[in-house]
């Protein structure tokens, strides 16, 4: 079992399970679809039923068509259509798990029809292990809060909409 690594065949690639297994487990922590990684001409693609697909650029491309609708078709698509037309919202920087409080049991930061003043925290988006405040941009009133506590969010989803 030695040669797993290279159980490909006489393409070269590597197959590199300890990161396919660090990826799954990222998958189950987060609560995301899909993570894709590249490095060079290599790219490796863990999903959610969607199998573990690895291939070289050219092979990637086509496996991601076959793959990407069903999942993002159910879970993005309703999240991005809405957050698309909403005017004055602050959206997420990165992927990860949005929170409306500083820890549990805490009060929120926020709340419908509370003003805020610029850099104020509005949310908390943890990433990797890491709590990241996201701030408003501008001061104002909190119309709208698009997101429920502990929901994972994607790159430049709509979380906050101040007025």
């Amino acid at each position: 079992m030695a040669d797993h690594k290279g159980s490909a065949g006489s393409s070269g690639m590597n197959v590199d399970t300890a990161l396919v297994r660090e990826l799954a487990e990222m998958l189950g922590e987060t609560g995301l679809v899909e993570i894709e990684v590249e490095d060079g001409d290599r790219k490796i693609r863990v999903s959610r039923g969607g199998g573990v697909a690895m291939a070289t650029a050219p092979a990637a491309m086509a496996a991601p068509t076959v793959a990407a609708p069903a999942p993002a078709a159910t879970a993005p698509a309703p999240e991005a259509s809405a957050g698309a037309d909403v005017a004055g919202a602050i959206k997420s920087p990165m992927v990860g798990t949005v929170y409306l409080a500083p820890e549990p049991g805490a009060a929120d930061f926020i709340s419908v029809g509370a003003s805020v003043k610029e850099g104020q925290t509005l949310v908390i988006v943890e990433a990797m292990k890491v709590m990241n405040p996201i701030t408003a941009d501008k001061a104002g009133t909190v119309k709208a809060i698009l997101v429920e506590n502990a929901q994972p969010v994607e790159f430049d989803q709509p979380l906050v909409v101040i007025g």
